[in-house]
């Protein structure tokens, strides 16, 4: 529709052919074809020389969609036993959907994908109440590697770590009381990472320190370990262990290279200049030097996947390994040295994450 609208002619004179290919996820998804428009526009002015058309590194950076910022506030009510008997959690930032095509899977002005991972958490936490706020901004946002959860399984899992520590209890026993009866993929995900990380996490050198995580999106439970130590002012990351139930693997080997890459994914979110940020309505950086993405030091030394026997229906691989990993890095890593942690992530521009919590006996 658009190339031929671009053309002046009817959809049916048009000859699209969709390429089978993978590792384009972004692109593919907005509704306006802005790149088959471009494509289309030079076409018109060279009629018949084929036109192949490749982006810059700095027409990518400056002409993209970019993940919305999210800010949370939480206030937590704690029980007796140390844990929570109350949770108001607020979240402002802007839809995904709102003036999209897509805006219909809006239901009374919420945009659904703000909210996952938090709403319909897998903790049973009495009183539970969850509001978000879409602002309008004239920046144009798109998914990024599963979606809402990126930020929210952050903050779920930062403040359940932060309760954990206050409850002075192992954090992998405080998750398993506090799951509900039904959330059996993530006990079974717990449950195989605490056998397989048991050693090494037991075994920690001087400086190092661990974290724990778990969380389920696209159907799929996982729960994360990571062995992190501060080195050179930046965190090293010298073991991620991970335990994924996802149903029956199908293929375990496409499994475990999803989830060992969605963790290299995930660490963009922990550079110093992974940021995108915006001045007078322009995007500041051109090119890696100013966005900085992982580099071969930065990556994990080794990641380990296990998977749950099952033979449940599969479940999602390619976007639940992404939650999981940074709320891992920014607890662990933090204790470790949380003041030179937390200063880069303060300056996460369009991808930073703000979260406080007010925790009341």
């Amino acid at each position: 529709m658009a190339i031929a609208e671009v053309l002046g002619l009817k959809p049916e004179q048009v000859t699209f052919h969709t390429e089978m290919a993978g590792g384009g996820f972004g692109r593919r998804a907005v509704p306006d074809s802005h790149v088959q428009r471009e494509a289309a526009q030079i076409a018109k002015r060279l009629r018949g020389t084929p036109v192949k058309l490749v982006w810059s590194r700095e027409d990518d950076i400056r002409g993209g969609y970019y993940r919305p910022m999210h800010v949370h506030r939480v206030e937590v009510g704690i029980g007796a036993d140390g844990m929570p008997s109350a949770w108001r959690h607020v979240i402002v930032g802007q839809s995904l959907l709102a003036g999209t095509p897509f805006a219909m899977m809006m239901k009374d002005g919420v945009d659904n994908s703000s909210v996952e991972g938090v709403s319909d958490t897998h903790y049973q936490i009495p009183n539970f109440n969850v509001s978000v706020h879409h602002p309008k901004a004239n920046v144009p946002v798109l998914w990024w590697r599963s979606v809402g959860h990126t930020h929210s399984a952050y903050v779920m899992e930062t403040l359940i770590d932060e309760l954990a520590a206050r409850a002075k209890t192992d954090p992998i026993a405080y998750r398993r009381k506090l799951l509900k009866p039904e959330a059996k993929k993530l006990r079974a995900a717990l449950d195989l990472l605490n056998v397989k990380s048991a050693t090494w996490r037991r075994n920690l050198p001087k400086g190092h320190a661990v974290g724990i995580s778990c969380h389920e999106s696209f159907g799929t439970g996982v729960a994360c370990a990571v062995d992190v130590s501060i080195e050179n002012k930046r965190p090293k990351i010298h073991r991620v262990t991970v335990a994924v139930d996802c149903g029956l693997a199908v293929n375990p080997l496409s499994i475990e290279s999803q989830f060992q890459a969605g963790v290299a994914f995930g660490l963009s979110q922990l550079m110093a200049k992974g940021a995108i940020t915006l001045k007078d309505g322009l995007v500041e950086q051109r090119n890696f030097d100013g966005y900085v993405p992982p580099y071969m030091p930065d990556a994990p030394v080794a990641v380990d996947v296990h998977i749950v026997p099952s033979t449940e229906a599969p479940s999602g691989s390619g976007e639940p390994p992404v939650p999981v990993i940074f709320a891992r890095l920014r607890q662990c890593a933090g204790e470790a040295d949380r003041e030179t942690l937390s200063q880069p992530a303060a300056r996460r521009g369009l991808g930073r994450r703000k979260a406080s919590a007010r925790l009341s006996l």
